[in-house]
Formats: C-alpha cells, sequence, structure tokens
C-alpha cells in the first residue's frame, strides 16, 4: 500500500556493534527505559510523541501565537477539536498523563472504582494517586490471543451490568473505556459496545469517559470490520464515539501527530470548573495548559491529518504487512494485528522461561542485543505482582512484547530488518536468557525497575 506522502527530512541512525549494544544494555541495567536513544537502531518502544510531523504542520507552527493568555494558537486547536468531538469543553494539556491526573482528581473519590476494558499504565497510576481502584474487565475475547474476533478491545459487558447493579454499585464512579486497547493487543473497540457501554452508564448514573488516544485508528478499524459503518469515513466515527461519552482525556501524541500535546473535553459544567481550576494551578492557564503556541498549532494540523483515509488505510498495511514477516520468520503475534503495535506471544517462543524468569522482558532485551531493536514488555514484569523482595508472586495473564510503530518514520526495509532478527532469535529461542530484578519502585515498575541477567538455563524463581 503506497503511503500518501514522501519523505523530505531524514536523520541518520545508530549502528552500534554487539559489544558495544551488551555494555550499554548492561550499563542500563536491562532495562530498555534506561538506554540513550543514540544506541538505539530501531526504536519501537513507544508510538508517543515519536511520530514524524508534516510539512503542513511545520508551517502552521510558524504562526504559533505565544500569548499568555486567549492566544490565536488556542482558538484555531479549539475550534478544530470542538469540531471533531463536539465537547463544549475542552481544555488543553501538555501531555495525556497530565490529563489523566486532572480529571481523576477532580472526578475521583477516595475509595471509588474506575472500570475499564484495560487501564494501560499511567492512567492505572492516576487511578491510585487519586486514592481510588483501576478495576479491568476485557470482553472473553480478549484472552484467547489467536483469535480473529474482529473487537477483543471491548468491555465484558455482563461484567460491567454486574458491578453497576451489585453490592459495589455505590463505589462506581467512573466507566473508562481505552480506544483502541492497548494494554490488551491494541485491538479496537466496536460502537456497538461503545453504545451499550453509554446506555448502561446513562440507567445508573455513572460519568462514562473515553481514553481516546488512538482515536482515529479505532474508527478505521470499525470502518473495516463492523457492519453499518463501512460507509462512514473515519472522521465521522471518530465524531460519532466521542459523541457517546460525556467525556474524553486524548494523548495526542499519539493520533494528534505531535511530540506533545493531550486534550480533556467535558459536557458538565461543574467537573468543568473543577477541572479549569485544577489546570490552571498545576498546568498553566487554561488557554495553552503547559502547550507552546506552536505546540497547538501543530495539534489543530494534525487532528486534520489524522483522519484522512489514505494515510490510514497506509498506516494499517504496514503493521499488518510486518505482522505477515514476523508470523512467517515462526514468531506469533496478537491475532489479528491492530494498527499502532504488534504484540509478541513471548512465553510461547521462550517455553523454556518461567513467568518468574521474565520471558516477555527477555524477548525485549534480545532484540536489542541481537539488532538494536528497542521495545517494551507487557507481561509479569510490568503486570505481574511481586513481593517485597521483588519476587514474582503473581504471573501476568500473557508474556507480550510491543512493538510500537511511530507514525510517518520507518520504511517497509526498516520493518524487514526487525522481522530478520526476530527470526534469527526463532531459530534458536533456547539461547536467550532470563532476568531477575534486583531493584523496583512500588509505582510504574517498569520505567526504572533495574535487573541482572540469569545464567542461560534459568534460576529465576529461586
Amino acid at each position: 500500500m503506497l503511503p500518501p506522502y514522501r519523505i523530505k527530512v531524514v536523520e541518520p541512525i545508530p549502528f552500534l556493534d554487539p559489544q558495544q549494544r551488551r555494555e550499554a544494555l548492561a550499563d542500563a541495567g536491562y532495562n530498555p527505559f534506561e538506554l540513550r536513544a543514540d544506541q538505539i537502531t530501531i526504536d519501537l518502544l513507544s508510538d508517543s510523541g515519536t511520530g514524524a510531523t508534516s510539512a503542513a504542520q511545520e508551517a502552521a507552527a510558524a504562526l504559533g501565537d505565544e500569548s499568555y493568555a486567549g492566544a490565536r494558537s488556542w482558538f484555531r486547536f479549539r475550534d478544530e477539536a470542538r469540531d471533531l468531538t463536539g465537547y463544549p469543553h475542552l481544555l488543553p494539556v501538555h501531555q495525556g498523563r497530565a490529563g489523566e491526573r486532572v480529571l481523576f482528581t477532580s472526578l475521583l473519590e477516595p475509595g471509588q472504582l474506575c472500570l475499564s476494558n484495560t487501564h494501560f499504565d499511567t492512567t492505572r497510576a492516576n487511578v491510585t494517586l487519586a486514592g481510588a481502584e483501576a478495576r479491568d474487565l476485557p470482553c472473553p475475547a480478549a484472552f484467547d490471543l489467536d483469535s480473529a474476533d474482529p473487537f477483543k478491545g471491548d468491555i465484558d459487558l455482563d461484567a460491567l451490568a454486574a458491578t453497576l447493579t451489585g453490592p459495589e454499585r455505590d463505589r462506581v464512579g467512573l466507566v473508562l473505556i481505552t480506544i483502541t486497547n492497548n494494554g490488551l493487543g491494541g485491538q479496537p473497540v466496536s460502537m456497538a459496545n461503545l453504545t451499550a457501554v453509554r446506555d448502561l452508564c446513562r440507567a445508573h448514573g455513572v460519568p462514562f469517559f473515553l481514553d481516546a488516544a488512538r482515536f482515529a485508528e479505532n474508527a478505521w478499524l470499525v470502518g473495516q470490520r463492523e457492519p453499518g459503518y463501512r460507509d462512514w469515513t473515519p472522521r465521522q466515527i471518530a465524531t460519532h464515539a466521542f459523541g457517546l461519552a460525556d467525556g474524553c482525556v486524548v494523548s495526542l501524541k499519539k493520533d494528534g501527530l505531535s511530540a506533545i500535546g493531550g486534550l480533556i473535553g467535558l459536557r458538565d459544567d461543574d467537573l468543568f470548573a473543577r477541572c479549569e481550576a485544577n489546570l490552571i494551578a498545576t498546568e498553566g492557564f487554561s488557554t495553552y495548559g503547559g502547550l507552546a503556541g506552536h505546540d497547538l498549532e501543530r495539534l489543530a494540523q494534525g487532528l486534520r491529518e489524522v483522519v484522512d483515509p489514505a494515510y490510514l488505510r497506509a498506516r494499517a498495511a504496514s503493521t499488518a504487512r510486518l505482522a505477515r514477516l514476523i508470523n512467517e520468520a515462526g514468531v506469533d503475534t496478537v491475532q489479528p494485528a491492530g494498527i499502532h503495535a504488534l504484540y509478541l506471544n513471548a512465553g510461547r517462543l521462550l517455553p523454556h522461561l518461567s513467568p518468574a524468569e521474565f520471558p516477555g522482558h527477555a524477548l525485549g532485551c534480545q532484540l536489542y542485543l541481537d539488532g538494536g531493536i528497542r521495545c517494551a514488555e507487557l507481561g509479569s514484569l510490568y503486570l505481574g505482582g511481586m513481593d517485597d523482595r521483588h519476587r514474582l508472586v503473581t504471573p501476568a495473564p500473557f508474556e507480550l512484547v510491543r512493538l510500537a510503530i511511530p507514525r510517518r518514520v520507518y520504511t517497509d526495509t526498516h520493518f524487514e530488518y526487525v522481522a530478520a532478527v526476530l527470526a534469527d532469535i526463532a531459530k534458536e529461542p533456547g539461547r536467550v536468557p532470563g532476568y531477575r530484578v534486583i531493584s523496583s519502585p512500588p509505582l510504574l515498575r517498569h520505567f526504572k525497575v533495574r535487573l541482572a541477567q540469569l545464567p542461560t538455563g534459568g534460576g529465576g524463581a529461586d
């Protein structure tokens, strides 16, 4: 599928030799987050803020108005975001986690429940910091990694209804649906599921919000997979999805096509007033929210570009092609392929490693050691329960590795290289060693954890 753009500006990428990579990873405590960017050949750690901007975005940025209050750039951004989402109240923030903090501390009370299809890392942390409990209710299809079910990102409607009518019903302070479901394979959420969630929340008087970092990609997959929406444009589907919810929190470092930025969208006047006061005290005045005028201009243009069907079609096709190459190399991925990332089934590829030896993390480290490829584990290191000696007590349900695809950055040749490195690992998976945790923070463990490599043959469970 031909991308609807050509490359105008390039930057060099580093090529370290194997010994340099071994030394770099050891110095980083075997934590890819601690590696330097100039030690990475292909960076698939995140699709957040890592995309390429367009010539039109950079031209718009030159118009940035840096006035402290009421900047022209704010009104251009506000009008574009309002037309897309339909929300009367909009607050800019410097990124999604800032929006989560402002929203959750303004909406949730200590002891309440936040129900979701799946909370991602900072979302769960900000719910916890607000004194509430984050609880995931993924649909049953999400647990079959190999099935072709088109909407494994859905929330379990039966479990949601049972919670809203059960003994904990008075504790439920928010239902938050993540589109797409990043924590469970980048899978989309159907419009039928969103509509049913809206109806349940209205019937029980519970706020319903979207975590809509990948609203455009979810809309594209809905248009491809859900009957009744195949003649809708991605923008129409996205606007309809926003219209079902009471509000949203969005990291615009993904489908805003920008290196920075976020958004809170609201309908309720009183909640808006609380969030605005919180924002002004901690992020910035309500017409910039921690963003520069040139950032607001890039975002306004990015919100137009990201729903372009040609762009979304090419991006989805590129990810699907990489999935085929990886599968042909002998490595299973969560099916069906999403758009923003592919999720490798490390537990299946590395059966010689127990969950206590962190096979997802082990595969991610081996990708760097063999090819300079950086990625993120979504397995027992990230999701598992540990005791105070950093030993695994409760394994994660799956041992996955996320290859997050930056927008408009890498060519198919780069992805062929990734698949080739994986193919070499798959030929001799038994050579991949496990790891043990040396030190770890109590919250958001995966960002700052330090580990040690185990001798090949294990020992991590002892």
